[in-house]
């Protein structure tokens, strides 16, 4: 942790010490993140000496996380199972053609020749990676987390590699290869994973956590309420959008895309890449400009859409539906209120749709191009036009969509999409 220096809530601006393991700020109940002192950063390695882009995974990024791969003490708590360092791949759709932008698909869940592949093939494995490894530089030894799939998949995924032991509070609607994959890891591994299900959504399986694993010992590690780490570790998408490309010597441009869209459940990716651009800006690397973030909801779950349309400055909850976008399912969450802020000083959106638009985006990508979509994933591709018509997108523009997992993990939907079964 050579360049962390506190935490501090991002509502009142409490700071804590860089070491202290918590969950919401003491004061005001908001998420806390992670401080680095980015002066002492740039006065050691340079504006971006920390980059090391031989690393074929997150943890080239070295100084600017907490835990710095190039620092020998750091380096020995590091978790990692190639996690990051994804492609952004060109991806060719007539609309983009016809309005003169680029688009491009960050794919968080297919390895690609001469890049890192996460894991468990999501992009939660950024998150997890970091969570696991700052766990073990704190010494923590007991993890819970409620989920609807992904984050329980990874965090027990890294908690074996670890050696720590994990709780999975997991509803029963998450996607059967999920969830199957979860119930393996607990029956191979059963001192360490831990399989819980729990009737409802990831709201009810966060109550269980609380009541029941929280007195138990256990860290709770869902989405904002540890101090900072899965924020940081998804960051990396927005250092990884920007980085130069080529190789290191010779003139390094870092530059941002002009409009990101972006799947939304808890909304940690907005919160980490709007972290890495103002990092970024702090060490002289980019300016002050950002791009528009588009933030996609399923209708089924609105929270964010319904606020940013009333302009409401944070979301108030109404019972969550059913959508087959499964880690769209968020009725509420504690970051909202900053994923808002977010998405408004930044002059971008949110847009919501339905799993018809979902299920159709995903048929019509796999039998034009052979792309598999996740569901998540799908759910931003099917925006674009609407993304479109609110002039959010504009001729000669670099446009990244985050394909957030592998169709693999959803199976069942994907073929009853392609059959047009929904």
């Amino acid at each position: 942790m050579r360049f962390v220096s506190h935490l501090a809530c991002t509502e009142c601006g409490a700071t804590y010490p860089a070491d202290r393991v918590m969950n919401l700020c003491e004061r005001d109940g908001r998420p806390v993140r992670v401080e680095l002192d980015l002066e002492r950063l740039k006065s050691a390695r340079g504006r971006d000496g920390w980059w090391n882009p031989d690393r074929r995974d997150l943890w080239r990024f070295g100084g600017l996380l907490p835990l710095d791969v190039d620092d020998p003490a750091d380096r020995a708590h590091v978790v990692s199972l190639g996690e990051g360092f994804t492609p952004a791949v060109p991806y060719s759709d007539p609309l983009a053609v016809r309005l003169g932008f680029r688009l491009e698909v960050k794919d968080e869940g297919k390895p690609y020749p001469g890049h890192g592949a996460n894991p468990t093939l999501s992009f939660k494995d950024r998150g997890m990676a970091m969570v696991v490894s700052m766990a073990r530089a704190l010494g923590i030894k007991r993890l819970a987390v409620p989920t609807q799939g992904n984050a329980g998949d990874s965090l027990a995924e890294y908690a074996v590699a670890a050696g720590l032991e994990v709780a999975v509070v997991m509803s029963p609607d998450t996607d059967i290869p999920v969830l199957g994959r979860v119930a393996a890891l607990a029956r191979l591994h059963p001192r360490q994973v831990s399989l819980e299900l729990v009737a409802g959504t990831i709201v009810e399986c966060g109550q269980r956590v609380r009541e029941h694993y929280v007195p138990q010992g256990y860290l709770n590690v869902a989405t904002f309420q540890e101090p900072g780490w899965r924020t940081e570790g998804k960051k990396t998408l927005g250092l990884e959008m920007a980085e130069p490309q080529g190789e290191r010597s010779g003139s390094r441009q870092w530059r941002l895309p002009n409009v990101i869209v972006y799947p939304t459940g808890g909304g940690t990716g907005i919160i980490g890449m709007a972290k890495a651009f103002d990092e970024l800006e702090a060490l002289g690397l980019v300016g002050p400009e950002r791009p528009r973030m588009v933030s996609v909801q399923c209708a089924a779950s609105t929270p964010l859409y319904r606020a940013f349309e009333s302009g409401a400055c944070d979301v108030t909850a109404e019972p969550p539906g059913r959508t087959i976008a499964t880690g769209l399912n968020v009725a509420r969450n504690v970051g909202h209120k900053n994923v808002l802020a977010i998405i408004r000083g930044t002059g971008g959106a949110v847009v919501a749709v339905d799993d018809a638009q979902i299920a159709a985006a995903i048929a019509r990508a796999w039998r034009e191009r052979r792309f598999a979509w996740s569901p998540e994933g799908a759910a931003a591709i099917a925006a674009l036009p609407e993304i479109v018509d609110r002039g959010l997108v504009r001729a000669g523009d670099r446009v990244v969509i985050v394909n957030t997992a592998s169709a693999e993990k959803y199976l069942p939907t994907i073929r009853a999409s392609l059959a047009g079964g929904l």
